[in-house]
């Protein structure tokens, strides 16, 4: 079944770059509809708009979706020398609904890997490309940070002030002062104050679990109800099978069931594919033809190759006084990149970002150290609002054989195939994690702590998905070229983490919306081509 009427784009998933890009075309007023195949989250569904918030995150709030199992997920299976805890959601907003909302710009190096490191390979596009979509993008969500880091190039204002420190921020600068490291307040898409409509934070932190607020800039409270008021057709609990073509190849559209298992098609004389380092190249391999027999834009054979997805892990230390856990950001108060660039000294390239952040919550807690028993509460006492975290993130290089294929053996209820992701971490990331780690637990030090602990590199934390269908201007090297649009098909975009080409070593959503405003720009001004 046809829905009524062509769109001038069809944008198939609704998260951070999906509405995004929603949001920058219909501006312009364009005809667009949006194919969502999960659905709204409303606040009461959240877990922190209900005293056993804990209990709800262990599984029906999961980021994992194995574990989760809304009906808009699909299975995802993890292979490989180094498994990967897949972590994403599927829904109005996507990951942004369960995001730390960390809000870091790329630096200029990152895009010039191959020329300054020898390793990956360079971007078909500069930091300066990006800067002013950076801007716009941090105007709309209300970003709170302070402009003028040792590490950035001279930008504009931000919209909002950083976090307060709080104590475990002043615990966490201690350390940096006394190893004679720089540090900045960490950048956040967090009203720090009320803004644009938004309710201001009140810094209980434990922010991925729902924000009852509203202050957490995630796409769903952003983009969407600007996108919504531009005129954009939202369709939620539409599960895409296919990208359709016309006989000359050129993108038809989509079909997709609804919630009832029914067939529809929506067509557009664009599509931009949105869904993710997993769903997108999960979209495209299925999206087989006479044409294209091993999925669609992927002549390159690049869909699902060169995964990467962070080297991402904690060290804890634990105090002797009281640190004030609970307040705060989750995303935590202060940063440091001085160990981002790669230094001749180290037995490896590239580098990693560090973030001081609030403990773990009690339940989250007394799971992890608190054994049950007559020790319990003790153990628990022991450590809970004693303990102050340190995020550590560096940069994963990316492999051909690190992908994503489609996995036949387990399917969704439309009988769709699952995804599965095949994974090892190379040397040089082993050599950066254990380094990274050994910072961290040095910071903690520094600090005061009586004892350090780490959560090591196994497993792979999967929440930044990155590199599944990435740009670059040979068509033999990459899926699209550097305004998103695929090499093999004509009037069909993609962008969100897939597109990234290496993936730096900070948090990526602020450069995915970034890159989705300006595949939007470039749409437009190129518009005539698909009209």
């Amino acid at each position: 079944m046809n829905r009524e009427g062509e769109a001038d784009v069809l944008v198939i998933g609704a998260g951070a770059a999906g509405a995004a890009a929603a949001w920058s075309l219909s501006q312009r007023g364009a005809r667009v509809v949006c194919l969502e195949q999960g659905e709204w989250i409303p606040p009461e569904r959240r877990p922190k708009s209900h005293l056993d918030w804990e209990v709800r995150t262990r599984r029906y709030w999961s980021p994992s979706p194995n574990l989760r199992q809304w009906p808009a997920d699909y299975p995802v299976a993890s292979f490989g020398a180094d498994p990967i805890n897949v972590l994403l959601y599927n829904c109005v907003g996507g990951s942004t609904i369960g995001y730390a909302a960390n809000y870091w710009h790329l630096s200029p190096s990152d895009f010039r890997v191959r020329t300054l490191d020898g390793v990956g390979i360079d971007w078909p596009i500069s930091y300066q490309d990006l800067a002013p979509y950076y801007t716009r993008n941090e105007r709309i969500l209300g970003v709170a940070g302070l402009v003028g880091d040792p590490w950035s190039p001279p930008r504009e204002p931000l919209p909002l002030p950083p976090a307060p420190l709080g104590n475990q921020g002043r615990i966490v600068l201690r350390g940096f002062e006394k190893l004679g490291w720089e540090y900045w307040p960490t950048e956040q898409a967090i009203a720090t104050r009320p803004y644009d409509g938004r309710a201001a934070c009140d810094f209980r932190s434990f922010c991925p679990f729902g924000c009852p607020p509203g202050a957490m800039s995630s796409a769903d409270v952003t983009y969407w109800p600007k996108a919504l008021k531009n005129g954009v057709e939202l369709h939620t609990n539409a599960r895409v099978r296919e990208i359709s073509l016309h006989p000359n190849g050129r993108a038809r559209g989509a079909i997709y069931y609804d919630v009832e298992g029914r067939a529809w098609e929506t067509r557009a004389r664009l599509v931009l594919v949105s869904c993710g380092g997993i769903g997108t190249p999960r979209l495209l391999l299925m999206s087989t033809s006479s044409q294209h027999p091993d999925g669609l834009a992927n002549s390159s054979g690049l869909v699902g190759r060169n995964l990467m997805v962070h080297i991402q892990t904690f060290a804890v230390g634990l105090f002797e006084d009281r640190v004030d856990a609970w307040k705060g950001t989750w995303g935590g108060s202060l940063s440091t990149r001085q160990f981002y660039e790669t230094d001749p000294r180290r037995k490896y390239v590239r580098g990693f970002v560090m973030s001081g952040c609030p403990g773990w919550s009690p339940l989250n807690l007394a799971l992890q150290l608190a054994p049950w028993g007559a020790q319990h509460h003790e153990t628990l006492a022991h450590y809970l609002n004693h303990e102050v975290v340190v995020f550590l993130c560096g940069e994963d290089l990316p492999a051909e054989s690190n992908r994503v294929e489609l996995d036949w053996e387990h399917l969704d209820e439309f009988g769709m195939p699952g995804a599965k992701t095949h994974y090892t971490l190379d040397e040089n990331g082993k050599r950066l994690g254990a380094d990274m780690i050994d910072h961290g637990r040095r910071l903690l030090d520094a600090a005061g702590a009586v004892s350090v602990r780490d959560f090591g590199l196994s497993p792979l934390i999967g929440w930044h998905l990155l590199g599944t269908a990435r740009m670059g201007t040979d068509p033999l090297a990459s899926v699209v070229d550097s305004d998103h649009r695929a090499h093999d098909v004509s009037n069909l975009f993609i962008v969100d983490g897939s597109s990234f080409t290496t993936s730096a070593g900070v948090n990526p959503t602020s450069t995915i919306q970034a890159l989705a405003l300006r595949c939007a720009d470039r749409i437009w001004q190129r518009r005539r081509d698909w009209q």
